[in-house]
Parts: C-alpha cells; structure tokens; sequence
C-alpha cells in the first residue's frame, strides 16, 4: 500500500516534482518548475537566486500560502496540497512560524500582543504566553518594548518582534522571506546570529529565501534557484 500521508522517517520538509504556475492577462509564467527537494529536521538552508528566480513562490509553497499547480509538498511526513483550508490554517499554525519581509506586524497590537497572538489563537494561558514572550524578548535584545506598538519600533526591532512570534510558539519549521533585507549590517548580523543560535538550541529547522551574502554565507546548506528550478545544491561542513 503506497501511503501518501506519512513516512517511516519524515524529513521536515518534501517536495516532488513541484510546479506552480501563474497566468496573467494569457500570459503564462512558470515561478516553480519540477523542484524535488529534502531537508532534515534541525537544518540551516538558504534558497539563493536573483530576482524572479521562484525562492519565495517556492517558500509560500512549502508554508501552504500558495497551493502548488502540480506536485507535492509535505511537512513532517503529511501532505499537504489536498488539505482543506482549515486543516491547512491549523496546521501552519501548530507546525510552522512566518518571518516575512514586510514584517506584517498587527499595527493595532503591541509587540507582546503580536509575538504571542499565535499563542492566544491556540489556547496558550495568559500567564505562560507572557512568560514565553518575555523570556524570548530578553534573548534576542528587545526586553523593554513589549508595550510599544509597531509605528514606535525601528525596522530592526519589528524584525526582531517577527522572529519572536515566528518561534515563540516552537514551531518545528520557521520559514523566513529576506528576514535582513532593508536592515542595517549590525542589526543583520545580530539578527542572524540571535536565529542561529535558536536553531542550534532548539533544533528548529530554517528555511530562508535571501539576496544576503552574509546569511548565504552562515547557513549550513544553500539551494539556488534559477528560472524556478534548482541549479545547485551545496552542503557546508
């Protein structure tokens, strides 16, 4: 019996032969073309490749924010491109954090209310989404603006908010969209380095699509598109 819904030994992410295919005004453009790929639980990997290469549609992909044209994704041994929606939202929600470039931060929430609005929407007592926000503020540098709303941080320190409410709730994959992009070379760089180490404490796996020479350079596997197909796939020690 083939069983398309789980795996003796599931990576955290799989896809085969994936495609995802756009039409505009009868035009045709192919973002996503055949890409079959693994990562282990715990990985550090980096989807590389110019503008237009397909990295992000191939993150969404992977996210269930889009559904693919052909082709399967699945997270933790589940498929999941026939989920109905609700299942899917449920799923994201338990299994996966978001870091996305525009930060999509709630402009209405404080920074505590954002980090932990994940929390709330599974249940998570007050009290304990208090002391898990408060505890991850402090790690990554932002202890003291829990009450301060989006429009009163700086870009760096609505990144940082980002990251917390993408791993606060310990997701076993956190998918991030050009998490340094429009930040300044040390708030980068301590950006990087406050994910690094949660991935190495935490075994969360990452899955980042970036320009950035300095992310592409600490990850520990980079994957680069080109055209929506996989041109090179190089493994650091």
């Amino acid at each position: 019996m083939n069983d398309r819904k789980s795996e003796a030994v599931p990576f955290a992410v799989r896809t085969d032969g994936l495609w995802k295919v756009f039409a505009h005004d009868g035009i045709r453009v192919e973002a996503v073309r055949g890409v079959t790929l693994r990562i282990e639980h715990g990985e550090f990997t980096v989807l590389a490749g110019p503008s237009g290469s397909g990295k992000t549609t191939l993150l969404n992909l992977i996210g269930g924010l889009t559904r693919p044209t052909r082709g399967e994704v699945r997270i933790d041994g589940r498929s999941i491109g026939d989920l109905p929606d609700r299942d899917l939202a449920q799923l994201r929600l338990e299994k996966i954090g978001f870091v996305f470039q525009a930060y999509n931060l709630l402009p209405v929430l404080t920074a505590r209310e954002n980090a932990e609005f994940g929390l709330l929407l599974r249940g998570v007592p007050e009290d304990e989404r208090r002391r898990r926000v408060s505890d991850l503020f402090r790690r990554i540098g932002i202890e003291g603006l829990e009450d301060r709303r989006p429009g009163k941080l700086s870009g760096g320190q609505q990144q940082r908010v980002a990251v917390a409410r993408a791993v606060v709730g310990e997701p076993a994959l956190v998918l991030a969209d050009e998490p340094t992009a429009n930040l300044d070379a040390a708030t980068s760089e301590a950006l990087i380095d406050m994910m690094a180490e949660l991935n190495r404490e935490l075994g969360t796996t990452f899955v980042f699509a970036t320009h950035d020479q300095k992310l592409m350079a600490r990850a520990r596997r980079n994957v680069r598109l080109v055209d929506g197909e996989i041109v090179s796939d190089d493994a650091q020690g």
